[in-house]
């Protein structure tokens, strides 16, 4: 007969990462409500992207002249553009451009930020003065203005787009990791640690890398809204995304004044669908924000 193995108390009473995670994110829709509305719409438009053959009852390139500026209907739901293609199905496989372009540029931006950041405050000195002033050379240029002049001069292709945005934002979230960065330099573990001979990538990787991770995640939610409305003007302006590739911004400019009485639902619908992504990634960037800063959390 097998003997019940004793359960330790511990066991019990220590929750699993799992369950902690499960918790936090339950708590966290409990407290921000906005918040938690913002994550379902993002989830929303992950689950659309990931199964877009699935949802699309069309090809979003599939050309068809019977059909061209048909309204909505049960046949075509949101009506077809001027050369007869889905616009429900462009707007699908859409969010697979504004996604793709969207995470692309905020996580490399927000990443070599965070990089230069904590490099930055970390050296100090020489290394902090020529970092802020070739930030402050980037900052200089107004966001929209740097990234036309960038993609003209690379192209526009899609990973061409994504570098275009992502250098703009590069000095934007660098400024921001380094006021965090600089106090945390000053924390007596810091200087504990180069007390105990650890070097320069040691001290920066352990104890000035995770203690900004809260501005840095704050930063890339706030970069994706931006990244999205950016890729979409670009390409309406016709220096992003090219055609026929799907995207919501290359939609809005196909709808432009020659089509705004006669189909005005090649515009009203990419237009809806910018502003859902933005405001659900400014939602959730907002309540995050709230809940991971310290003052904001003890009140």
């Amino acid at each position: 007969m097998a003997v019940a193995r004793p359960v330790d108390p511990l066991e019990l009473e220590t929750p699993s990462a799992l369950g902690r995670w499960a918790a936090a994110a339950a708590e966290f829709c409990r407290q921000r409500p906005l918040g938690a509305i913002g994550a379902g719409a993002i989830l929303f438009l992950f689950v659309v992207a990931a199964l877009a053959p699935v949802i699309s009852a069309y090809d979003p390139l599939a050309v068809h002249f019977d059909a061209m500026l048909a309204r909505p209907s049960a046949l075509h739901w949101l009506g077809t553009d001027a050369f007869g293609r889905d616009v429900l199905a462009r707007l699908i496989y859409g969010s697979r451009t504004a996604l793709l372009v969207g995470f692309g540029s905020a996580i490399v931006g927000a990443a070599l930020g965070t990089i230069l950041g904590v490099g930055s405050a970390y050296f100090g000195g020489r290394v902090d003065l020529y970092l802020q002033r070739l930030m402050d050379v980037f900052l200089s240029f107004p966001l929209i203005v740097l990234a036309l002049a960038l993609v003209a001069i690379l192209g526009n292709s899609v990973p061409n787009v994504i570098a275009a945005i992502t250098v703009p934002m590069v000095p934007r979230c660098a400024l921001v990791i380094r006021a965090s960065a600089l106090s945390i330099r000053e924390m007596p573990y810091v200087d504990a640690a180069r007390a105990a001979g650890f070097g320069h990538a040691r001290i920066i990787l352990r104890h000035m890398l995770p203690n900004v991770m809260a501005p840095f995640l704050i930063m890339l939610t706030a970069f994706l809204g931006q990244a999205i409305l950016l890729e979409a003007s670009l390409s309406f302006l016709g220096l992003g995304v090219q055609e026929p590739t799907a995207a919501w911004g290359l939609m809005l400019r196909g709808a432009a004044v020659d089509f705004a009485e006669a189909a005005p639902w090649m515009a009203i619908f990419p237009g809806l669908a910018i502003s859902f992504a933005v405001f659900a990634f400014n939602l959730f960037g907002d309540s995050l924000r709230d809940a991971l800063d310290p003052k904001l959390r003890t009140q």
